[in-house]
């Protein structure tokens, strides 16, 4: 299969702090990659390096056959991106956020009508568009900020603790989302805390102190620890690393 995300020895230092510490993977096209790690680890750092957010000290990557060096702009115009916070404009509607960021896509206005109606039917968001953004619900704010990411149709979405803050009916209901999007072949690179989330992914990775300590499926790393489910696999890994997570 062909690789959406590819990195080799991807550093980031800051003086003399390491947050990404030579840190190597690839990502398919069409999975759902998680990539997991305690907060600190070098999770945001790592994936602001691979949204042509922020410049590698050292390494190599590719996001969508782009260089992450020389080709940045060519990155940000293809793939989607939903930070931890909530980015929106918080006293517009979603109907306004989604026309504004339509706008910044340069999404022609009859497509993009079209595609803002196919979001707000997909993600259950009908009832909430013509609503200040900053007044909706956790759980509705995140789905607009997904339908914002998936405007112009990227083929490849960053999700930076999507669900942090929802409930667990609502966070079940976010990755049935999240799974249909990849059964269209959208590949999505995850971070998450919630370890019930983790595993619903096709693979992982556990980050530790800027470095990436395990990669595998879930079931596989859990076997391989004989440990009972992923929380107490992802806890025995970072104490063997020295760590308390």
């Amino acid at each position: 299969m062909e690789n959406a995300v590819v990195i080799d020895r991807l550093t980031k230092k800051f003086g003399d702090f390491t947050a990404v510490d030579e840190i190597g993977l690839t990502v398919q096209k069409g999975e759902i990659f998680g990539f997991l790690g305690a907060n600190g680890a070098g999770k945001t750092t790592a994936i602001r390096m691979l949204c042509g957010l922020l410049l590698p000290t050292s390494g190599s990557g590719s996001v969508g056959g782009f260089d992450i060096y020389k080709e940045t702009e060519r990155i940000k115009k293809s793939i989607g991106y939903m930070s931890q916070k909530f980015s929106l404009y918080q006293d517009l509607t979603g109907d306004e956020n989604l026309w504004f960021y339509g706008s910044v896509y340069q999404i022609p206005r009859r497509d993009l009508r079209k595609r803002m109606e196919e979001l707000t039917e997909t993600l259950g968001l009908s009832e909430f568009t013509n609503r200040p953004a900053g007044s909706l619900p956790v759980g509705w704010r995140q789905r607009l900020a997904l339908a914002t990411a998936l405007l112009h149709r990227p083929k490849i979405l960053f999700l930076d603790e999507p669900t942090a803050g929802i409930d667990p009916v609502f966070r079940r209901r976010f990755w049935e989302i999240l799974y249909r999007l990849a059964d269209e072949g959208t590949t999505l690179f995850v971070t998450t805390h919630y370890m019930d989330e983790a595993e619903f992914c096709r693979r992982i990775s556990i980050m530790h102190q800027g470095k990436i300590i395990e990669v595998g499926k879930p079931q596989d790393l859990i076997a391989r620890y004989d440990q009972p489910n992923l929380q107490e696999t992802f806890i025995t890994l970072i104490s063997q690393e020295g760590g308390n997570g």
